[in-house]
């Protein structure tokens, strides 16, 4: 994988598991979000709310204690709105190695102070 940042990295904690141990997928997929809608923000500088993703499918799971970085890309804009490629990737904590455990695209619109669509100018 080429260097790059990610958006949000933590690590998966007792709390987001499931009784096998798991980490939930829901609390990937509000990781995804999460970072997805930093990376919005700071792309249309201001506001951007979520209004679409396309479907996920885990490829590997996160166990506890792993950490998982989130890295965001943009691949499409429109006037109001942008498409942004969102991978999760997991490290055990003793290993230098990651792996993708799952991706989705979101779609973001800018939206104002009132909640109505704005214009993203383009760079």
């Amino acid at each position: 994988m080429e260097k790059r940042d990610p958006v949000i990295r933590v690590t998966a904690m007792p709390a987001d598991t499931n009784a096998y141990g798991d980490i939930f997928g829901g609390w990937l997929l509000s990781l995804m979000d999460s970072g997805a809608g930093l990376f919005a923000a700071r792309y249309s500088r201001g506001r951007a709310v979520t209004v679409a993703l396309d479907g996920m499918q885990f490829h590997l799971p996160v166990g506890v204690g792993d950490e998982v970085s989130v890295y965001a890309s943009l691949t499409r804009i429109g006037k109001t709105s942008m498409s942004i490629a969102v991978e999760a990737w997991r490290r055990h904590r003793t290993e230098d190695v990651e792996v993708k455990v799952t991706e989705a695209t979101f779609t973001f619109v800018a939206i104002d102070e009132a909640g109505r669509p704005r214009a993203i100018e383009q760079e």
